[in-house]
């Protein structure tokens, strides 16, 4: 399995129960494709460079996870099928970096 990070901006008017909802959601798509969640980071909302979907803000979400390559697709399928995920970025993690120790 290789290491991957999740980002996921969720529409703004959302509720906080709904919003958790959808985050749990996704956590569960990935459990459900053999993977596994490391790490769930939520950067809160912040303003968009330009509007998606004539929304100006987003709230960020960053997961960081080990999944199987071929279950990636899947997984962003169903990320683009849902209505209140505006926009989704996954990128696989080096594994020469992932070793590297962080300056946080």
């Amino acid at each position: 399995m290789r290491d991957y990070e999740i980002t996921l901006i969720v529409q703004p008017d959302m509720e906080d129960e709904d919003r958790m909802a959808l985050i749990e959601q996704a956590q569960s798509w990935i459990t459900a494709l053999d993977g596994e969640i490391a790490k769930v980071d939520h950067w809160g909302m912040r303003r968009l460079a330009y509007p998606i979907r004539r929304f100006r803000e987003g709230y960020y979400v960053h997961l960081k996870a080990q999944m199987r390559g071929e279950n990636v697709r899947e997984l962003e399928r169903r990320l683009q099928l849902s209505e209140s995920v505006i926009r989704y970025l996954t990128v696989r993690v080096d594994d020469q970096v992932a070793q590297e120790p962080q300056n946080d």
